[in-house]
Formats: structure tokens, C-alpha cells, sequence
């Protein structure tokens, strides 16, 4: 069943990329006492993550930190390296890239999307939420993985 406003994120941990190299992030280390925006997105530099739902988030993250967010992140069912190499290639600095390789965070949210047909495998459906202390206070998801219009930042912006 898929999380809901109102309910507590999952357990679970994100490797994400240090300076000394991967490492597990859990997600309480994430969300425990901080207000957070997560967005997931089914696949790193695909075309509409890359070009539209992203993009959003890196222009807009200066007024979604001005609603008192601490973190804002993203997520995709993609390797460590493949989600840092993303972040550098999309100046989004002011962003936590959280890799979910074997797709654990996307099935516990009950979130995933079969997209085996174009090649992908199964992948996290498109989302922006917003966490507060662990729990889903907003939950924006798109009804198609090539739309980033209802989890876009400034749709998510206007509902905080």
C-alpha cells in the first residue's frame, strides 16, 4: 500500500556520495526533527527528470528553504555514482542526491513504477513530499513517469 499523508516515512537508508567516498544515510539521519522536501524521480539524466523536475527544484530552492525547510533532496533508483555524477552535471549543490540502487526506499513507500517495457526495469514513481519530523505532511505524485507537472516545486511551493 502506498504512504499517505499522515503517515511516518519507512526505515530505510539512501547511499549517498562523501568526500571519503559512498556511505549509508538512514532515514532518520534524514528526516528525524527536520523539516524536509523529498522528490523522487524514476531515473537519473532521463529526459524529464533531467530537463524539467530537477531543474525546478535547483531554481526554487532558495524560496523552498525560505518556508523553513532544512533538507531538500532526491531520490532515484540509481547507483551512488550515477547520482553523484548527476549532481555535478546539474549544479544542484543545494541538493541531497540520495541513491536508491536496488530500489528498497521506493518499494517501502509503495511507490514503484514497472517501467520494464521501456527498458528501465522497476523504478520509483515520480513524487515531491513534504516531511515534517518523519512524517508526510504534503504528497504530490504524477499519475505518468514522462509528466513532472502535480510533484513540481512550484506545485509543491504553492501548497506550503
Amino acid at each position: 500500500m502506498a504512504i499517505k499523508v499522515g503517515d511516518r516515512v519507512p526505515t530505510g537508508s539512501f547511499m549517498v556520495m562523501t568526500a571519503d567516498g559512498p556511505k549509508p544515510k538512514t532515514a532518520d539521519e534524514l528526516f528525524k526533527g527536520k523539516k524536509v522536501v523529498l522528490f523522487a524521480v524514476p531515473g537519473a539524466f532521463t529526459p524529464t527528470c533531467h530537463k524539467n523536475h530537477l531543474p525546478g527544484f535547483v531554481k526554487n530552492a532558495t524560496a523552498i528553504k525560505g518556508k523553513g525547510v532544512d533538507t531538500i533532496a532526491v531520490t532515484g533508483v540509481n547507483d551512488v555514482f550515477v547520482m553523484d555524477a548527476w549532481k555535478k552535471a546539474s549544479g544542484g549543490d543545494a541538493i541531497e542526491f540520495l541513491a536508491d540502487g536496488s530500489g528498497n526506499w521506493a518499494k517501502a513507500m509503495g511507490l514503484t513504477a514497472d517501467l520494464t517495457e521501456r527498458g528501465l526495469g522497476v523504478r520509483s514513481q515520480r513524487y515531491a513530499m513534504l516531511v515534517d519530523d518523519g512524517v508526510v505532511k504534503t504528497l504530490n505524485v504524477e499519475d505518468a513517469p514522462g509528466k513532472a507537472e502535480i510533484s513540481s516545486a512550484e506545485n509543491l511551493l504553492k501548497s506550503m
